[in-house]
């Protein structure tokens, strides 16, 4: 067997490089990109090798290690997971930085490829710097800490052993059962140790996502559950996206006449246009699709973990003898609440499905409840878009303009805060996909972070990036770097002074306005600081201007679609202005309460456990 020696960080970066990955019919690098922050755990080795290889995987430097991450995984998501971007932090707080970014892409069930170096095998210098000290273990390392937010966790302490975990690190990404992020911890005294690696371990190799099928049995019995409903319904969730399945989910509903509700991972796999879509369902969703899923006999639910916002905490399903059928490539999510399990790619299952279907329809009326429901839900969403004037905008206009101005390509982003509800709440959607919401970790900071990456995966399009100032203050400097790089974004900041949506959520539980809204926070001088937006993105190399109103709005941002570069819109929303649906969250009260208003909110919170489905 011919063999070549060489280190492990060149190794590492020669094996990368030759991963490929075929996306609709064209063979591109499987990792489309890298980001790096440079010290000394991962400079002096690694770091050459990435820069010898960025004609293949360029690396394109951040500001913090949580945010490189961040946009790695957005990029990955535009990409519906057929490509992965990679992040490499040193030791100590630059790889802890990464942690958070790591809980996203686990949630979200999203590929991420984290390297960061570690301390010294051999020990010999200890304690390096940044290094943690563990008396009862001293082979423990922060890095450990990854192993709670990891598909994959592996620490190379060998050479030869990329030859077995680095194959298994990209299958673990690539499979869409098991997808998600991946940690490897790099030594320092080991990535500039050589070994006789196998050239065939560097032979280029064309990776393919896997479609597992669904056993016949199990279609067969979803079959006949499905005939036998008087009320189906199919809630499409994120892995129709990912699966390429938006045709074959258009396919087995007009066939079959049954209405669609979206999750939040799963918006835009059908045109709002459609007469079977009916919405998007639950916490943060419309009447419609709630009361779609309220009187529904037999649900299909497909690509989706059915997450509490989605269920309304399990609430939204009112039929007593409900059955739900779960399509699915994980078996953990497959088998939740006692859902007949369909182990299979949403595309490939739902079309065998729609096939052995054949003639059937559901029933028109019940058909035609989806689109009267619907219609309703639309001219809420277009009662909140009215703007009155003379008053601050609220998040309903906000998006509704941006929703009116969107353009073919373009992508419109948020993550946490008061947005993601708004923006799931009111959205029509006139494209497939293009439609970013992080709503399973609703990490503050996704946002700008999101957006870059998002850009890179959507180089002719608009990336609209839609951030309260919370998240703002929390994570913006990616507006630097998406300057630097030339990712132009489109960045909206909503100022509502605070935190808002939680202030809402406080005062509804019964709660005092506490530590919020920034008129609520303690502070030792009298008046509230409040920070100007519009200069601080200028500051960071943006272009940045505040409209006074919505009718202001669609100049600003048909400047911001004419600049070169990043382009920041700030404008002040009011705080009291909600978006709302009918459905329960459950949350947790005091069961002993002090006060009138409490007792109240823990009394009314208490009706819709009634309602609440028992499971697992």
């Amino acid at each position: 067997m011919e063999t070549v020696r060489l280190t492990l960080a060149e190794a590492l970066a020669r094996y990368l490089s030759a991963q490929k990955i075929e996306v609709q019919g064209e063979r591109v690098a499987l990792f489309g990109c890298s980001f790096a922050i440079f010290g000394h755990g991962n400079v002096t080795c690694l770091g050459q090798q990435l820069k010898n290889i960025e004609d293949t995987i360029p690396t394109w430097r951040g500001q913090n290690e949580q945010s490189m991450a961040t946009a790695a995984i957005a990029y990955a998501k535009a990409n519906k997971r057929q490509r992965i971007g990679i992040a490499s932090a040193s030791i100590g707080p630059g790889a802890t930085n990464m942690l958070t970014a790591a809980g996203i892409a686990h949630t979200n069930r999203l590929p991420l490829l984290m390297f960061a170096g570690d301390a010294h095998v051999s020990r010999l210098p200890d304690p390096v710097l940044q290094q943690t000290e563990h008396f009862h273990n001293p082979a423990l390392t922060v890095n450990d800490a990854f192993k709670a937010v990891t598909r994959y966790w592996d620490r190379v302490v060998h050479p030869a052993q990329l030859l077995q975990t680095l194959p298994q690190a990209i299958e673990t990404m690539l499979d869409p059962a098991t997808c998600g992020p991946v940690f490897i911890g790099l030594p320092q005294d080991i990535q500039g140790l050589a070994y006789d690696y196998p050239e065939a371990f560097f032979a280029e190799r064309v990776h393919r996502i896997r479609r597992p099928e669904a056993e016949q049995v199990e279609l067969e019995t979803a079959v006949e559950m499905l005939k036998s409903a008087r009320r189906p319904l199919i809630i499409s969730g994120g892995g129709v996206h990912y699966s390429d399945a938006c045709d074959a989910l258009l396919q087995l509903a007009e066939a079959h006449n049954i209405p669609v509700v979206e999750t939040i991972a799963g918006r835009a796999t059908l045109l709002q246009s459609h007469r079977l879509n009916g919405g998007p369902i639950g916490v943060t969703g419309s009447n419609s699709a709630n009361y779609l899923a309220g009187h529904a006999d037999v649900v299909l639910a497909v690509g989706t973990r059915l997450q509490d916002f989605t269920t309304g905490s399990w609430s939204v399903f009112r039929d007593p003898d409900l059955k739900i059928i779960s399509l699915n490539v994980a078996r953990f999510d497959a088998t939740k609440h006692f859902a007949l399990p369909l182990i299979a790619d949403a595309r490939s299952g739902m079309t065998r499905l729609s096939g052995l279907l054949g003639d059937y329809r559901a029933d028109e009326a019940w058909a035609q409840s989806a689109f009267d429901e619907a219609k309703k839900w639309k001219a809420l969403c277009a009662q909140r878009a009215e703007v009155t004037p003379g008053t601050d905008a609220s998040y309903a206009q906000v998006i509704a303009a941006v929703n009116r101005l969107q353009e073919p390509g373009d992508t419109v982003l948020a993550a946490a805060g008061g947005l993601p509800a708004e923006l799931n709440m009111n959205w029509q959607s006139r494209q497939l996909g293009k439609f970013d919401i992080e709503f399973g970790f609703s990490c503050m900071g996704y946002e700008i972070a999101g957006g870059w990456g998002a850009k890179m995966a959507n180089p002719d399009g608009e990336v609209v990036v839609l951030v309260g100032d919370g998240s703002y203050m929390m994570m913006n400097s990616d507006i630097y770097s998406s300057v630097l790089s030339g990712h132009k974004l489109i960045v909206v900041v909503c100022d509502n002074g605070g935190y808002a949506v939680i202030n809402k959520l406080q005062n509804n539980t019964g709660n005092e306005s506490f530590n919020n809204l920034l008129k609520d926070c303690r502070r030792n001088v009298p008046e509230v600081a409040r920070v100007d937006f519009v200069l601080h993105a200028r500051a960071q190399g943006a272009c940045s201007e505040k409209v006074a109103s919505m009718d202001d709005f669609d100049a600003a941002y048909a400047r911001a679609k004419a600049s070169d570069r990043t382009y920041v819109i700030v404008l002040d929303i009011d705080s009291t202005q909600w978006s709302s649906c009918d459905c329960w969250w459950d949350v947790g009260l005091p069961e002993v309460t002090r006060n009138e208003r409490t007792a109240k909110a823990v009394s009314d919170f208490g009706l819709g456990r009634k309602y609440q489905r028992q499971g697992i």
